[in-house]
Formats: structure tokens, C-alpha cells, sequence
């Protein structure tokens, strides 16, 4: 499989686009960048039988949410509060930031 190059990090507010769970928003929580996917906060959720163990000593049925592909990820704009396409930019001092294009708004502190 070929890596996808994205802009997709943790801790990113982003939009499903397509599948069960589409129109719903979430927080990143997980970037799998050699499968392309992402985990996406109460999206994908599956239900999990876990064994016990000393963390879980009860074990039983578990929901967790699962990776979903980027293609289906946008990133939400904090500015415009829509899904938007992201460039990237450098600063005078050589940083380089994300941006929205549609409003230009600095997406990275």
C-alpha cells in the first residue's frame, strides 16, 4: 500500500465525509500514516471482546472506535466552522503552518 501524503494530525476537529457515520464531527485521537487511516473520536465504533486481564480484570464486550481511511476526513476550520481544504505555508521566522483556503485563517498555533 502507498502512503497518501496528508495534513491530518492528532488532536485535529475533523468532518466524516462518507460511509455509516457521515456528517458526523470528531477529535482525532490516533494517525495510522502507513495505513492511511485515522481514529476518529465516537465514529466507527465497533464492539470488541476483550479477554481479561489485569488492566480489565472483568473482560466482556467493548466499544472502541476503529480507524477510518483520510479520504474520507476534512478538516474543520475553527473561522468559517466548515469543512476546508488545507495548505501549507511558511512564516518569516521558518516555521511551517497549515492554513484554511477558503478564509486564509492559521490553522496551527
Amino acid at each position: 500500500m502507498e502512503r497518501v501524503k496528508t495534513r491530518i494530525k492528532t488532536d485535529d476537529k475533523v468532518k466524516i465525509l462518507a460511509g455509516k457515520d457521515k456528517g458526523k464531527v470528531g477529535k482525532v485521537l490516533k494517525v495510522l500514516r502507513k495505513k492511511n487511516r485515522a481514529v476518529v473520536e465516537n465514529v466507527n465504533i465497533a464492539k470488541v471482546h476483550q479477554r481479561p486481564t489485569q488492566g480489565n480484570p472483568k473482560g466482556g464486550i467493548v466499544e472502541k472506535p476503529m480507524p477510518v481511511d483520510y479520504s474520507n476526513l476534512m478538516i474543520m476550520c475553527t473561522r468559517c466552522i466548515k469543512p476546508v481544504r488545507v495548505g501549507m505555508r511558511e512564516l518569516e521566522n521558518g516555521k511551517r503552518v497549515r492554513f484554511c483556503k477558503k478564509c486564509n485563517e492559521q490553522i496551527d498555533a
